[in-house]
């Protein structure tokens, strides 16, 4: 177990799940780190490849919130069980060295990004601002559901910047909100600022959490127009476009439209095929032809997802020295398509989708008919079937309907009307994203 400080701030900062399966596993060596050094031990290889390379970020920012100030490296020892000294310490193969202002996964990089109709345009524009940094498409807004590559194209350009070493700040909105709060609270707002505004390079994830944080946008209003004026670049990414972000001031707003917007779609098939070879080659994981087109149909549009299944096939077949083969891969998959059942509630889908299409929960519930009212009702039915081990009946008794003839009317109708309107497929799409990757 982690120390109980490092412990309570990680469980603030990560999901639930996360939490649970890897930080929880961390042992944090209090005794023998320092400023520059932040070492933590597990017995696991498999966690500590995971949170070096999925959670990283979180960590480095549960070790500022601890310390005052982020740590220039992160170190995750594996040891053998019961032996957690210094001795035991299995070194990475590349010792990676990280920027004093941010904590960036090194393995985020341009090159390792795959590249496709849905994604070519937010690419191309993310690669000619790392030419002109704070000169051309200042800021950068790049939009999209949850796990299509906006926090891969974030970190790509940081990256990059690094190279050329530039001053790369990487944080989430929530971080940044966190930082602001801890910095009121302990007054150390001359730090905060100089840390954010000194900058050459400001990379902001999930800006759509800003939403009616009336303190954060004041001070990320100033923190935005004094990176500007210095023509230092910034770039953002939201679920969604600025216009859509409810509870956010006109004038922020009005300045993430003084650069470049651009989109993220969901992959269509060839690029999704595409991203898992080129992923299962990163990972060192061989798979066949006829394996890589099962993965990329079965699984949803999340990339984060093909990763996770990727890193799961791969440790699965070492664990049981098995010969990685389309039947054990269709074994972990439904495996992993029923504990995602498992995991998600109709609460759940009912809070997304009121949240999204500005809803009251409670209407879902209720006997309105208005037309929003309806079409947000159709979608959870629809969501909650496809999502959830619920059965109609189920369903129908949650919702307050008649029976599951009602149920299965309506998800009907939605198969329909998803067949017919392209951009309503699109937006299921990201609603089960989301719904899947709620904390």
């Amino acid at each position: 177990m982690v120390t109980k400080d490092i412990l309570n701030i990680l469980k603030n900062e990560s999901s639930t799940q996360d939490f649970e399966k890897y930080f929880k596993q961390l042992v944090y060596k209090k005794n023998i780190s320092n400023e520059e050094l932040a070492i933590f031990e597990t017995t696991s290889g498999f966690i500590a490849s995971w949170i070096k390379t999925n959670l990283l970020d979180v960590l480095s920012h549960s070790c500022e919130v601890l310390q005052g100030q982020k740590p220039k490296n992160i170190e995750i020892r594996v040891v053998k069980k019961d032996k957690i000294k210094a001795k035991d310490r299995i070194k990475p193969k590349n010792e990676i060295e990280y920027s004093e202002s941010t904590m960036l996964n090194p393995s985020l990089t341009f090159d390792a990004f795959v590249v496709g109709p849905s994604n070519q345009f937010a690419y191309n524009a993310s690669l000619a601002v790392t030419k002109k940094l704070g000169i051309l498409y200042n800021p950068l807004f790049i939009y999209g559901g949850t796990g299509l590559g906006k926090t891969h194209l974030l970190q790509a350009i940081g990256n990059l910047a690094l190279e050329e070493k530039k001053i790369v700040i990487y944080v989430t909105i929530e971080q940044f909100m966190n930082d602001f709060t801890f910095s009121l609270r302990n007054k150390s707002m001359e730090h905060f600022r100089n840390k954010y505004r000194k900058c050459d390079i400001l990379l902001i994830d999930d800006v759509q959490f800003l939403s009616n944080k009336e303190q954060t946008q004041e001070e990320f209003f100033h923190t935005f127009n004094e990176l500007h004026n210095s023509k230092k670049q910034i770039v953002m990414t939201s679920d969604r476009l600025p216009s859509q972000i409810a509870g956010l001031v006109d004038r922020l707003k009005s300045r993430f439209k003084w650069g470049l917007t651009t989109d993220i779609q969901f992959p269509e098939l060839e690029t999704k095929i595409a991203i898992i070879e080129k992923k299962s080659e990163l990972n060192g994981v061989i798979l066949t032809k006829e394996i890589v087109n099962y993965i990329a149909t079965t699984l949803d549009n999340s990339v984060r997802e093909i990763e996770g299944v990727l890193i799961q096939i791969n440790a699965s077949a070492s664990l049981l020295n098995q010969e990685i083969n389309l039947e054990l891969v269709k074994s972990l998959l439904k495996e992993q398509k029923k504990e995602q059942k498992e995991n998600i509630k109709l609460p759940d889908i009912i809070e997304v989708v009121a949240s999204e299409l500005n809803i009251k929960p409670a209407d879902i519930k209720s006997r309105k008919r208005t037309a929003p009212v309806t079409n947000a009702r159709r979608v959870v039915i629809y969501l909650a079937r496809e999502l959830t081990l619920n059965s109609m009946p189920d369903i129908a008794k949650f919702l307050g309907m008649k029976d599951h003839s009602s149920i299965s009317h309506n998800i009907k109708k939605a198969n329909e009307l998803i067949k017919k309107d392209e951009n309503l497929k699109i937006n299921i799409e990201n609603l089960k994203n989301k719904i899947i990757n709620k904390d």
